[in-house]
């Protein structure tokens, strides 16, 4: 079977949804829950066949300890890796001999992309963007909008131990 063949059937055995650009060509979206969407380049190359996924735009702030964990956390991936493009926004990338890829190998990596861009979300946000969502949770508040998507960082807006008034101590 071709690798094209092999990137297809293995995209149409996981009910995933993508687009075919082409020859060797996939855009795949992969569903999470935490990352509604992880947008996953799959190509079948001239010498490699390579997995590329966006995952977040470039930190607000606090950069060093979100590459930090970046690093940290390429550890223990498997096939793939988290990368910074000259924007700085954050990507997952992997490149494979095309003869190593069949369809189990092909599940094993997309199932790699989807647990770190997914699982790796919040914690990318909450160090990289913790302003940003402290403002718009105030600016929700203020404006009585919900904050159900907010929900995951409210430990960044509440104290740890609620204030109590004439409890304080001299």
């Amino acid at each position: 079977m071709s690798l094209d063949a092999t990137i297809k059937s293995t995209l149409d055995d996981s009910g995933l949804k993508y687009d075919r650009r082409g020859e060797g060509k996939y855009f795949v979206t992969l569903p999470g829950t935490k990352k509604l969407q992880t947008n996953c380049w799959l190509v079948d190359g001239d010498h490699a066949f390579s997995v590329e996924a966006f995952v977040c735009r470039r930190p607000d702030e606090e950069h060093e300890a979100v590459y930090r964990f970046l690093l940290q956390r390429n550890a223990r991936l498997y096939g793939v890796h988290y990368t910074v493009d000259s924007m700085g926004d954050i990507y997952l990338v992997g490149r494979f001999g095309k003869e190593t890829v069949t369809e189990s190998e092909l599940d094993k990596i997309l199932g790699q992309v989807l647990e770190a861009a997914d699982g790796d979300f919040n914690t990318i946000l909450e160090i990289g963007f913790a302003t940003s969502i402290k403002r718009e949770w105030d600016w929700r508040v203020s404006r009585g909008e919900s904050l159900a998507n907010l929900q995951a960082f409210k430990h960044l807006v509440e104290p740890a131990t609620p204030h109590e008034p004439g409890l304080t101590e001299s």
